[in-house]
C-alpha cells in the first residue's frame, strides 16, 4: 500500500538537470478571482473591472498577473517542496503573457543546483520553473530555491552546485499588453503616471493587513500548495517554530495589495528580480510595507514606461519606523519578512482619461 503513496522528494531525491512535469493542470474560474481579492484586498482596476479593461484596449479581462503566479506556482509543490523546510527566494521571474479567465496553466521544473547544509539534515534545491496556458504560450518563467529535508541525516552528500542569476531581469523590446488607448484616473483610483515617479523616492503605504490561519489556510488551499509547514500544525508543534508558517507567496500578495496606495496605475507586474522572504511570518501578525524606486525605465512604446521597486515588507511594525531593512552587519531586521525588487508596468500621462 505504501508503494502507492507520494511522500514528496527529499534531498537525496533531486539531481541537477533532472526534469519534472508537475501533474494537475488548473483552469482559471472567476471564483479564483474572487477569492483572491477576498484573501488579499488587492484593489488594481484592470483586474477588478471588465469596462476598465476593455477601455484600456483589452478585450476581456485579465487576471492579476501574482493570482497567476500562484496558480501555477502550485503546481510544483507537491515534487519540489512537499518536504520543505522554508522557501528562501526567487529570482529572474517573468510573466511573458496574460492569463485570462477559462484558461488553463500547467508547469514544467528543471533542478539546476543543489546545495548541501552544513549540519547535513537539509539541503538547498534551486529549479527553473515554467508555466504555459493551454496552448503552449509561456506564462510564467521563473527560478527559486527551497530548503528541504534530507532522508538520511547522517550520510553527508558533500554536493554543493550553486547557480547564479541575473541582476535582473531582462526587459523585452516587445511587451505582450496591448497600446494603452485610456486610463480612467477615477476608475483606476490613481492620479499618477510613468512621469510622476523618481528614482530614490520612497512611499510609506499607511494600510496595514493582519492575517489569520483562516485567511492563510484558505488562501494556500486556493493555490493547491499542499507543502505539510502551511497545512499540519500536529507536525509544526513539534518544531522550533511551533506553529504553521505561512506561505511566503501570500506575503507577497499582501505586499502588492498594500502598495496600490501610491502605486494605483502600475497595474501590471513585469517581473520580479529577486525575492528573500527575510524572516517567517505566522497567523496573527500585521503586514505593513513600504516601496523604494529603484529605477524609471522607458521603452521604445510612448504609452508606457516600466519602474524597478523594492517593496519591503514589515510584520507588526509601522513602515515609517524603520530606514532600512537590514542593520549594520547586514543582516536583516526581525520584523522584515519580505524584501522584493520587481519590475512594473505604468501608463504613460497621454493616456490619461
Amino acid at each position: 500500500m505504501s508503494s502507492k503513496i507520494n511522500m514528496g522528494n527529499f534531498f537525496e531525491d533531486f539531481s541537477i538537470g533532472q526534469k519534472i512535469v508537475h501533474p494537475l493542470p488548473r483552469t482559471i474560474t472567476d471564483g479564483d478571482v474572487s477569492l483572491y481579492i477576498a484573501f488579499t484586498g488587492s484593489r488594481f482596476a484592470l483586474h477588478s473591472s471588465d469596462v476598465v479593461a476593455t477601455e484600456m484596449g483589452y478585450e476581456k479581462r485579465p487576471i492579476d498577473d501574482v493570482l497567476m503566479f500562484h496558480l501555477t506556482f502550485g503546481k510544483s509543490v507537491q515534487d519540489i517542496s512537499l518536504n520543505a523546510i522554508a522557501n528562501l527566494g526567487y529570482a529572474e521571474i517573468s510573466f511573458p503573457n496574460p492569463v485570462y479567465i477559462g484558461d488553463t496553466v500547467s508547469m514544467t521544473s528543471t533542478v539546476i543546483g543543489l546545495k548541501e547544509n552544513s549540519n547535513g539534515k537539509s539541503g538547498v534545491v534551486y529549479v527553473h520553473s515554467i508555466g504555459v496556458n493551454q496552448n503552449g504560450a509561456e506564462v510564467l518563467n521563473f527560478k527559486r530555491w527551497v530548503m528541504v529535508h534530507k532522508k538520511d541525516k547522517e550520510t553527508l552528500t558533500g554536493i554543493k552546485e550553486v547557480p547564479t542569476f541575473a541582476e535582473a531581469t531582462p526587459i523585452c523590446e516587445e511587451i505582450n499588453i496591448p497600446e494603452i488607448k485610456c486610463v480612467d484616473v477615477f476608475a483606476s483610483g490613481g492620479n499618477f503616471f510613468f512621469e510622476d515617479y523618481e528614482k530614490g523616492e520612497r512611499l510609506n503605504h499607511p494600510e496595514g493587513i493582519t492575517v489569520d490561519n483562516s485567511d492563510h489556510t484558505l488562501a494556500t488551499k486556493l493555490y493547491q500548495n499542499n507543502a505539510k509547514v502551511h497545512f499540519n500544525d500536529h507536525m509544526m508543534k513539534s518544531t522550533p517554530m511551533g506553529q504553521r508558517l505561512m506561505y511566503g507567496g501570500i506575503v507577497i500578495s499582501m505586499a502588492r495589495a498594500i502598495s496600490f496606495n501610491g502605486l494605483q496605475n502600475a497595474q501590471w507586474m513585469y517581473a520580479i528580480n529577486s525575492g528573500a522572504h527575510a524572516n517567517p511570518t505566522y497567523a496573527g501578525d500585521t503586514i505593513y510595507a513600504y516601496t523604494e524606486v529603484l529605477d524609471v525605465i522607458e521603452h521604445k512604446r510612448d504609452d508606457i514606461g516600466l519602474l524597478r521597486l523594492r517593496t519591503i515588507a514589515v510584520k507588526n511594525q509601522r513602515p515609517e519606523e524603520i530606514e532600512s531593512p537590514k542593520d549594520k552587519d547586514g543582516k536583516y531586521l526581525p520584523n522584515v519578512v519580505l524584501d522584493l525588487d520587481y519590475t512594473v508596468i505604468i501608463p504613460k500621462r497621454k493616456t490619461q482619461k
